[in-house]
């Protein structure tokens, strides 16, 4: 068995919709949608498959930054913007179905908006 190369193009938040849209066109279905933060800004990566190719875009954004749902174009999108809202504090506009942060029930609102190592602020002195 081979793997193909899966590269991630780079996208503008602006552009997020119109590219959304043309991978639906085109047949893709979305596979998956992840949060990360990275340094002080948030990488939010979208992965979608025809015959069995995927393709990924990612936008980058502060904390600050709303971005629009996709769930008007993939309906089951809800569910991770939902949880990127409630583990990250990403805040997502127009989603189909919104819970209001209360997807998941969490000891600490967006626990990933800041992470901690075993809920340590910093490592321990050896």
């Amino acid at each position: 068995m081979t793997r193909d190369a899966q590269e991630t193009t780079l996208v503008e938040r602006d552009h997020l919709i119109g590219i959304v849209e043309e991978f639906r066109k085109k047949g893709y279905r979305l596979v998956q949608m992840s949060c990360t933060k990275a340094g002080e800004l948030y990488e939010i990566n979208y992965s979608f498959d025809l015959d069995y190719q995927f393709r990924n875009i990612r936008i980058v954004i502060d904390g600050l930054s709303e971005i629009p749902s996709i769930s008007g174009i993939y309906w089951g999108a809800f569910v991770y913007e939902n949880e990127m809202y409630d583990l990250f504090g990403i805040r997502v506009v127009g989603m189909n179905i919104d819970f209001g942060g209360n997807l998941f029930r969490t000891a600490k609102k967006n626990p990933f908006a800041n992470p901690t190592f075993r809920g340590e602020e910093t490592c321990p002195k050896r």
